[in-house]
């Protein structure tokens, strides 16, 4: 299975760095704002998705491969980060399918993506980051111990990331939905919309840039 020593250690180690603010997180937190915790999670399978993948391409060498052909990197970051900028834009505007919507006296969501789109979303932005190809690179290894069978430990680790990161999505999508509650009335529709929208485009610039 996984040395227990490792194991303890590698716990807290992924969770600090899996809570730490970033693109997936944030667009956690703006799509936990604007359309609820209940459909974000289409936006976190896909994230997970992606997740898993770049831990298992990266165990079995592919990521050092592709680190070498950055420009597959750029023009596929480039492509998701303009997307989720337009999104963004769309949504500062309290215009598009994630943008909220004045209605009766109530605020709602109205034209909203599907499943598959807010899973795209989720999957682009998780393995659109050459950066996190190379923090797996960096940090799984070590935790591999090689006097054990290979495939049981990465079964394992693979296993506790996804969990771990499921849990710091939540977080982040719950607290955005708290924040929504908050500024959930008519008077302040368009200034919810204007922090969605803006985090949206810093994501898209953020995995655009990074």
């Amino acid at each position: 299975m996984l040395n227990t020593a490792m194991l303890a250690v590698f716990i807290p180690t992924f969770f600090f760095v899996s809570a730490t603010p970033g693109m997936c997180m944030i667009l956690s937190m703006t799509l936990g704002m604007t359309i609820g915790l209940k459909r974000t999670f289409w936006m976190m399978a896909g994230e997970l998705l992606g997740v898993g993948l770049v831990v298992i391409l990266s165990m079995i060498g592919v990521a050092a491969i592709l680190l070498k052909y950055p420009s597959f990197f750029t023009a596929f970051k480039l492509i998701g980060g303009a997307y989720l900028a337009y999104i963004g834009i769309q949504m500062w505007r309290s215009r598009g399918r994630l943008a909220l919507q004045d209605t009766t006296g109530t605020s709602d969501t109205i034209n909203r993506q599907s499943r598959y789109e807010l899973a795209m979303q989720g999957f682009i932005t998780a393995i659109a980051n050459p950066k996190g190809w190379a923090f797996f690179i960096a940090l799984v290894p070590p935790f591999i111990d090689q006097s054990l069978p290979l495939l049981p430990q990465l079964l394992v680790l693979v296993s506790l990331i996804l969990i771990i990161e499921l849990t710091c999505l939540i977080l982040y999508a719950t607290g955005g939905k708290s924040l929504a509650h908050i500024l959930r009335k008519r008077s302040n529709v368009r200034i919810m919309n204007r922090i969605a929208g803006t985090l949206m485009m810093g994501v898209g610039v953020w995995l655009a840039t990074g």
